[in-house]
């Protein structure tokens, strides 16, 4: 009786999903993969390095764009860190240090507890990442920290701490003139949505404080303008669409009503069939009253 119930409430709860179904991939391949792919978009990024005409040329589009667009000036959200030293050193430690750990987290939690999504979350910062290598090496942009116009503080080198050095051609590390699109908010974004997608938590949409944190530090640091975030979401719905999604976690639909107490009562439609009754000739005869009274005749006739 109790098999039955048990059985019905296992069913409702467990999880269906990619996690069930996807096997891990092997974490030595996966490494592998994950650190030549970061190679390649480190070593690619130095292509556009050298062009600072085009960049400074770039940048004045750009602005001249975004004030036609009539977008909110990028100052307005630096006037807002200027308040205190303290806030604008946080907003700049946090550009240097939350955006590449941050997604290796996101990464190795996927991997470790829901290895569909991490194949599909790979997949998609794999193929942002190469189409904003692309704009980066066709399309120079110098930040608007250094645009003239702009009139805005390098937050960075005034305030500290700073990833670039202090003028760009003597920068080997990184290349300064890819601000087209933002990786920082690019893969924030994807972060968050990749959460959202992969959890259940009721509280789960708030993972999208994330890459809006990080749209106004990137912003606010004048590291990027608001159209660099704007095509990196262009970007990664592009991204998006041509890559399949796993199915969000769901659960299996629950059973009918009194489903569960099926099998302890059976029903004779679906039992089951009952025994066939005896034909009426396989049955005893029952002595009729002509029957018991014939002996009686012939005892008679032997006594006489």
């Amino acid at each position: 009786m109790f098999a039955g119930i048990t059985t019905g409430a296992r069913r409702e709860t467990r999880p269906a999903g990619p996690e069930t179904t996807a096997s891990r991939p092997p974490l030595v391949r996966e490494l592998l993969l994950v650190t030549a792919l970061f190679l390649v978009y480190k070593f690619g990024r130095q292509l556009a390095n050298g062009h600072e005409a085009r960049a400074f040329d770039n940048a004045d589009r750009v602005w001249s764009w975004e004030r036609a667009l009539h977008l909110p000036g990028e100052g307005s959200v630096q006037h807002l860190l200027l308040h205190g030293d303290d806030l604008v050193k946080v907003a700049n430690t946090f550009y240097a240090t939350v955006h590449f750990p941050a997604t290796v987290a996101f990464l190795v939690y996927l991997y470790l507890r829901r290895p569909g999504h991490y194949l599909w979350s790979r997949r998609v910062l794999a193929g942002l990442t190469a189409a904003a290598l692309v704009l980066h090496i066709t399309v120079p942009l110098a930040p608007p920290r250094m645009l003239t116009t702009a009139g805005l503080v390098d937050t960075a080198q005034v305030y500290g701490p700073s990833v670039y050095a202090a003028t760009p051609d003597t920068d080997t590390m990184a290349n300064q003139f890819a601000a087209m699109p933002s990786l920082h908010f690019g893969w924030a974004l994807m972060v968050a949505i990749g959460l959202i997608m992969a959890t259940r938590s009721r509280w789960r949409w708030l993972w999208l404080l994330h890459p809006l944190l990080t749209l106004l530090v990137v912003v606010g640091t004048a590291n990027h303008y608001w159209l660099d975030a704007i095509v990196a979401t262009a970007l990664l719905g592009a991204v998006l669409y041509f890559v399949p999604a796993p199915q969000r976690l769901t659960q299996l639909p629950a059973a009918p009503k009194g489903a569960a107490r099926r099998p302890s009562v059976p029903q004779r439609a679906s039992a089951t069939p009952p025994l066939p009754r005896p034909a009426p000739e396989q049955q005893a005869p029952l002595p009729s009253a002509v029957s018991a009274r014939t002996p009686a005749p012939q005892l008679s006739e032997a006594v006489r």
